[in-house]
């Protein structure tokens, strides 16, 4: 018979993890709150406001409001690479 293992120890609640808000500046000039939803929690379908196209449920992607508004209706879903990619008035294209 093989030998059992001891039961796992229970050390108490894990501390909270540090505060990770990640506040990046809009194309706009204002500063958004940008929350990463990893592929496994993207559950419906968004419109992505950068290119215009469907975020299809089962796609990582970002999520993005601005710092002073509380407001659920201010949210967008962004595709990663259309936020990364977003026009900024300082750069210039040729």
């Amino acid at each position: 018979m093989p030998r059992r293992r001891p039961p796992a120890r229970r050390t108490g609640p894990r501390p909270p993890l540090p505060d990770t808000r990640r506040v990046e500046p809009g194309s706009d000039g204002y500063d958004y709150e940008v929350k990463p939803v990893p592929a496994s929690r993207a559950a419906k379908t968004y419109r992505c406001p950068g290119c215009d196209h469907e975020i299809k449920p089962g796609t990582a992607h970002v999520v993005v409001w601005p710092v002073d508004a509380g407001d659920v209706e201010d949210r967008r879903h962004w595709h990663t690479s259309c936020w990364a990619n977003r026009r900024s008035p300082t750069r210039r294209w040729s």
